[in-house]
């Protein structure tokens, strides 16, 4: 797995995960880390979003 965290405006942010197989992912959003994001809900302004996307193409650096 790789993250990104990354700034889309002056109070709005967002966290873009990569993953090696669809398992991976699916393990990823039952996991701990979504159970947490979940119990935090209430200090964010307004609720998460989570949208599943898949990557069609990369590139190495």
């Amino acid at each position: 797995m790789t993250w990104f965290a990354f700034r889309l405006g002056p109070a709005s942010f967002g966290i873009f995960d990569t993953f090696a197989d669809e398992q991976g992912r699916t393990d990823h959003l039952n996991g701990r880390i979504a159970a947490a994001l979940g119990d935090s809900v209430a200090l964010l302004a307004t609720a998460p979003t989570i949208d599943q996307i898949d990557i069609l193409a990369a590139t190495p650096l």
